[in-house]
């Protein structure tokens, strides 16, 4: 793992390949869901598991671009800022991720600082 990242914040929440392109697996944190997205590209991001509208299932949405689609109410959420786009407005946290050679974690620091 690169040294330069503060390693003790870093969890391990498994490979790149878990998780299917276009796809999302949840990772539970005592401070709730965690929704962690792979793109088509292979970028991968971490959002909170529950939409700003009405708390729908982020990772059970349909996942396009940078963004996924709410399977309630159809919100797109940017994966990138946890913003809703278009005219809806909310939001929702965003996870560090750092995928060390397909090997993926999160920051626990990040997660810690929210729930405060």
């Amino acid at each position: 793992m690169d040294m330069n990242w503060p390693n003790e914040n870093w969890h391990p929440i498994g490979d790149i390949s878990d998780i299917p392109l276009r796809g999302a697996r949840c990772v539970k944190t005592p401070q709730g869901k965690i929704a962690v997205f792979r793109t088509a590209e292979n970028e991968v991001f971490a959002i909170e598991d529950h939409c700003p509208h009405k708390g729908g299932p982020l990772s059970q949405g349909i996942v396009h671009a940078k963004a996924v689609t709410c399977p309630l109410h159809n919100w797109v959420i940017s994966l990138e800022t946890g913003k809703a786009l278009g005219a809806d407005e909310g939001e929702v946290r965003t996870i560090q991720v750092l995928n060390e050679d397909g090997r993926l974690f999160i920051a626990l620091e990040s997660l810690m600082m929210a729930a405060e």
